[in-house]
């Protein structure tokens, strides 16, 4: 499941809407909604993202939240180390071979780390 996946659920659970009632509203099949739900689908187009957004009418951050889990949510990521250091092609490789093997924390620990560097190159 995808984080984008799993947000769709628990909205759609918490209103108390089935998967059919919301694929039939939103003119997408019921097999694709179930994959995007489940993360056998990547991330969706703008267009239908919109109409997820307006179906729940949420606004703002909630909004602004979903846009960005589902950018987060491609189930299957390619990483270009092209150009990067050496270390960076290993991370990306070790991850890859690993990342089943990691708990919930670890994988926590990791996202932490990597938001911490990032903002701390961000600001000014």
């Amino acid at each position: 499941m995808t984080p984008f996946g799993e947000k769709l659920r628990a909205m759609r659970k918490e209103r108390g809407i089935s998967q059919q009632q919301m694929a039939e509203s939103l003119g997408i099949s019921n097999a694709y909604l179930s994959a995007l739900e489940h993360g056998h689908r990547g991330k969706p187009t703008w267009a239908l993202l919109q109409r997820i957004i307006g179906y729940f009418n949420i606004i703002w951050d909630e909004a602004e939240e979903l846009q960005k889990l589902a950018a987060i949510s491609h189930p299957r990521v390619v990483i270009d180390t092209s150009g990067l250091r050496p270390a960076a092609t290993e991370l990306a490789n070790r991850l890859a071979e690993n990342i089943d093997q990691l708990d919930d924390g670890e994988i926590e620990n990791i996202i932490n780390l990597i938001d911490l560097n990032t903002r701390s190159k961000t600001s000014f």
